[in-house]
C-alpha cells in the first residue's frame, strides 16, 4: 500500500470522554490495539476460574461437609441464581455509568468473597459464600462486553468476543483442574486463599483501560464505509429511558436477538451440567482418581478451546458483512460438531475415545460462543447494549445455572451419574433448530442497530 494510500484511511476521532481527538488508522482491524481485549479476557478467565474450583474440589468438600449431589448441584445453581436478580439494574448502569470502574470494583469484590469461602465453618456459611459470589460475578458482563463492542468495529468484534469467550471457557477446565490438584496437595480450604491473589492483580489491570464513548466501535463502521465524517460522532444519547423492564421488553422486540439468547440460554444448559460433573463422571466411569480426572478434564478441555476460539473467531469475522448472516451460520456448524460429539462423551466407554470427544466438543462450542456473543452486538444498537448483555446473560445464566441441579437430581434418583448426563442432550439439539430460524432475521436487524 502507497504512502498516500495509507493516508486516505487515517483520521482523527472523538474516542474518549473529556479528551481531545485521538488519530486513527481506519485501516486497521483493532484501531486501538487489542490490551483492552487481553484485560477484559483476564477478567472473563479468573471468574471462570474461582467458580469452578468448587468443581474440582468437589468430593473433598463433601466429605468434610457431609452433603450428596442434590446439594453439590445446587451450589452453582443457586449462585447463579442470585446473580441475575442484579444484572437487569447491572445492565443499565453498564449504559450509563463508568465501565471500567464498575469491572475493576466487581473483580475485588470476587477475591474478597473467594477468601470468605476458604474460612467458612459450615456448608450453610459455605454456601451462602457462593451465592455471593454468583451476584458479584454476573455483575462483570455487560460492562465488559458493552466495552468490546464500543473499542472493536464489526470486522474485529468476533476477534474481541473470541479472546473474551477464550478466557471465560479456558477458565473453565483450569478452574476444575487447579482445584483438584490444590485440594489434594494443600487441602480444599488453601484453593480458595490462593486463587485470591491473581484476582486482585486483574482487577488493577482493569484500570489501565480508558473508558471509550459509548457508540465509537459503530462509529468506526460507518466511516469505513462512507456514511458519516469524523466531525458527525458523538455521544451516544442517554436520556428518555423508561423502566428497566419496559426496556428488557423493547430489546426482546428485536428477533434476531431473541433468537441468540434463547440458543444461548439452551447451550449454556448442557455446558454448565457437562463441565460441573465431568470430573466427577470420568472418576466414577474411568476408576480415575479425582485430581487425575480433574486434570485431564482441564487439559483436554482446554485444548479443544483454543482451537475452537481461533477457528470460531477468524471464520466469523473474515465473512461478517460479505455473506448473509455468517456469524449465525458459522456458530451452527460450529454447534452441530459439538452437540455430536458431546452425545459420543455421555455414550460412548473407554478413557481414550472420551478424551477425544471432550477436545471436539470443546472444539465446537468454543467456535460457535464468540460468534454468537458478537451477533447479539450487531443487533442491538450502542445505547442499549448494556442492558442487552444484561438480558442475554440473564436467560443464559438460567440455562446454565439448571444443568449442574438438573443432572445431581437426575443422578440421585436414577443412581447413575452417567444416564443423568444423557438429560444435557435434548436442549443442544433445540439449540441447532432455534439457530437455524434466526439467521433469516439477522441482517435486517444489524442494519437498523448500525444506524442507530
Amino acid at each position: 500500500m502507497s504512502e498516500a494510500t495509507r493516508d486516505e484511511f487515517v483520521t482523527q476521532i472523538d474516542a474518549f470522554p473529556g479528551r481531545e481527538p485521538v488519530t486513527i488508522d481506519l485501516g486497521r482491524s483493532a484501531p486501538f490495539g487489542w490490551w483492552p481485549a487481553i484485560v477484559i479476557a483476564l477478567v472473563a478467565f479468573i471468574d471462570r476460574v474461582e467458580f469452578n474450583l468448587v468443581a474440582g474440589a468437589l468430593p473433598a468438600i463433601q466429605d468434610h461437609f457431609d452433603f450428596g449431589d442434590t446439594l453439590a448441584g445446587a451450589i452453582p445453581t443457586a449462585a447463579a441464581v442470585a446473580g441475575v436478580v442484579l444484572l437487569l439494574p447491572a445492565g443499565r448502569l453498564a449504559d450509563t455509568g463508568r465501565r471500567t470502574a464498575i469491572v475493576g470494583v466487581v473483580v475485588l469484590a470476587w477475591a474478597a468473597v473467594s477468601v470468605m469461602s476458604g474460612i467458612a465453618t459450615s456448608f450453610a456459611l459455605f454456601f451462602i459464600s457462593r451465592i455471593l459470589l454468583g451476584a458479584a460475578g454476573q455483575l462483570y458482563n455487560p460492562p465488559a462486553s458493552s466495552l468490546l463492542a464500543d473499542y472493536y468495529p464489526g470486522a474485529s468484534r468476533g476477534k474481541a468476543y473470541g479472546l473474551e469467550r477464550a478466557g471465560y471457557y479456558m477458565g473453565l477446565p483450569v478452574g476444575v483442574a487447579l482445584g483438584g490438584v490444590l485440594a489434594e496437595a494443600v487441602g480444599w480450604r488453601s484453593v480458595f486463599f490462593i486463587v485470591a491473589v491473581p484476582g486482585v492483580l486483574v482487577a488493577l489491570l482493569v484500570f489501565t483501560v480508558r473508558e471509550p464513548l459509548r457508540g465509537l466501535g459503530d462509529s468506526i463502521d460507518r466511516l469505513r464505509g462512507g456514511s458519516a465524517s469524523a466531525a458527525d460522532h458523538g455521544t451516544v444519547s442517554l436520556a428518555n429511558r423508561g423502566s428497566v423492564v419496559r426496556e428488557a421488553r423493547e430489546l426482546l422486540d428485536i428477533k434476531a436477538l431473541r433468537g441468540v439468547i434463547a440458543s444461548l440460554s439452551l447451550l449454556y444448559l448442557g455446558l454448565g451440567g457437562l463441565f460441573y460433573w465431568l470430573p466427577t463422571l470420568l472418576e466414577r466411569t474411568e476408576g480415575l482418581d479425582y485430581d487425575a480426572a480433574a486434570g485431564l478434564a482441564g487439559g483436554v478441555g482446554g485444548t479443544g478451546i483454543v482451537i475452537g476460539i481461533i477457528l470460531g473467531s477468524r471464520i466469523g469475522d473474515r465473512g461478517h458483512g460479505v455473506k448473509s448472516a455468517w456469524r449465525l451460520r458459522t456458530a451452527l456448524g460450529f454447534l452441530v460438531l459439538g452437540a455430536v460429539a458431546l452425545t459420543g462423551v455421555v455414550l460412548l466407554p473407554g478413557l481414550p475415545v472420551r478424551l477425544t470427544l471432550i477436545a471436539v466438543c470443546c472444539v465446537g462450542f468454543a467456535g460457535a460462543i464468540p460468534n454468537l456473543t458478537a451477533a447479539s452486538a450487531d443487533v442491538v444498537p450502542a445505547s442499549r447494549r448494556g442492558l442487552g448483555f444484561a438480558l442475554l446473560q440473564f436467560l443464559m445464566t438460567l440455562g446454565g445455572a439448571a444443568g449442574p441441579l438438573l443432572v445431581g437430581i437426575t443422578s440421585d434418583a436414577v443412581g447413575s451419574l452417567r444416564l443423568a448426563m444423557l438429560v444435557l442432550l435434548p436442549p443442544l439439539f433445540v439449540t441447532l433448530v432455534v439457530l437455524k430460524r434466526t439467521t433469516r432475521w439477522y441482517d435486517d436487524d444489524a442494519r437498523r442497530a448500525l444506524a442507530g
